[in-house]
């Protein structure tokens, strides 16, 4: 087992693009950690990178002791599994699990132990003598991850290893692999675009964009202390709606303007943020994550100081909840991720994640009570975290 540090690491192609910019990572031995962002951010050549597959423009890698910047693929005990399996088609599971260690010259019984005991592990002994066409994707994912796991490599490398998979299989797969790399006990970075993958199945996860390191912290941190306004935007599904406001602070405590509609500031939130003091009649960006709005009929304690009413533009049942689109007559704030898409003319602002029992309906006013005390605040002009 292995630790894995990438020190100022940095990517410069031949046509002068800089596709990684002085990455600084440490991930610790049998540590699962994701690379998660948006296309074209640099995840997969940092993978790469640590794999061999792309050469490092300047800066230090180290697996384990030993700085690999100029060790071959081959020697850095590593096992790398890709997006498209990369499976033989002629050859039965059997021989592609065993495929690296026959090249390796380990004697046969010893492949055929560890064969057995990755298939056992995987529940892919009754498929041993099976071609890949015969297969699910699942099952051919799971022979690529045996094909991993026999060599008892130093860490596991995963390139969107389930974005060839349905939903279903997506979700059962990511927690077979989570529970996978807990039980193998295997240093795993694994790369994916994918931030819902990214919550449940990382240790810690790291937040690129544009080749810098946004973030790197457990999922729940991220989730609650995100350093920028693109962290808190990337991480959350509906995401996290994004304001121009103003707070300003009176002798009762502080105010937040978003548009026409001021909001009493929860006083545990100006506790948590001294430095919003600062920033008294300023412009700030105010980040609302869809959880903290609810109909105001449904609140029991009294939140007339912390509501705004609007229309209901669009509802999404889903059962357990209800997304409930509306707008705020503030500015919305770009959040940086060039996934995300331009904002449609004539669409709501804001969305919010309301109990299932709301009586919230399609083109009918709306009063919504806005949890204040988790709001999160952003620099107007850096888009850093107010501390």
């Amino acid at each position: 087992m292995a630790t894995v540090t990438l020190d100022k690491v940095n990517k410069i192609y031949e046509n002068g693009y800089h596709a990684i910019h002085d990455l600084d990572l440490e991930i610790a031995d049998k540590e699962f950690l994701v690379l998660v962002g948006p296309s074209g951010c640099g995840k997969s050549t940092a993978l790469r990178m640590i794999a061999g597959l792309e050469s490092i423009s300047g800066g230090e890698m180290k697996i384990g002791d030993k700085v690999v910047n100029d060790v071959e693929p081959k020697d850095r005990d590593i096992a790398m599994v890709f997006q498209n399996y990369a499976l033989y088609p002629h050859m039965t599971v059997y021989d592609n699990i065993g495929f690296a260690l026959k090249l390796a010259k380990v004697p046969k019984d010893e492949i055929d132990r560890r064969v057995r005991h990755a298939s056992k592990i995987l529940e892919l002994d009754a498929n041993l003598d099976r071609k890949p066409g015969q297969l699910s994707g699942g099952q051919r994912q799971r022979v690529a991850m045996g094909r991993a796991i026999v060599r008892q490599p130093a860490a596991f490398l995963m390139d969107e290893p389930l974005s060839n998979l349905d939903a279903k299989l997506r979700v059962q797969m990511r927690a077979e692999i989570a529970a996978l790399q807990r039980e193998l006990a295997v240093t795993t970075v694994y790369v994916t675009h994918d931030q819902i993958e990214a919550m449940t199945m990382g240790d810690r996860v790291a937040v690129l964009k544009d080749g810098y390191l946004q973030q790197v912290d457990t999922p729940q941190n991220l989730y609650d202390f995100p350093q920028n306004v693109f962290v808190g935007a990337f991480i959350g599904s509906p995401s996290m709606n994004l304001f121009e406001g103003v707070v300003t602070f009176d002798d009762h405590g502080a105010n937040v303007q978003l548009g026409s509609n001021s909001l009493r500031l929860d006083a545990k939130a100006v506790e948590a943020r001294p430095g919003l003091r600062d920033h008294d009649g300023k412009n700030v960006i105010v980040g609302i994550r869809p959880e903290d709005f609810e109909d105001a009929s449904m609140v029991e304690h009294d939140t007339s100081d912390r509501q705004v009413t609007s229309e209901v533009t669009l509802i999404e049942a889903l059962g357990s909840e209800i997304m409930v689109h509306f707008n705020i007559d503030a500015r919305t704030v770009d959040s940086g991720d060039p996934d995300a898409g331009e904002e449609q003319e004539g669409a709501a602002n804001t969305v919010g994640r309301f109990h299932p029992r709301s009586t919230a309906r399609m083109r009918q006013p709306v009063t919504v009570a806005v949890n204040t005390e988790n709001m999160h605040f952003f620099d107007f002009a850096d888009q850093q975290a107010i501390r």
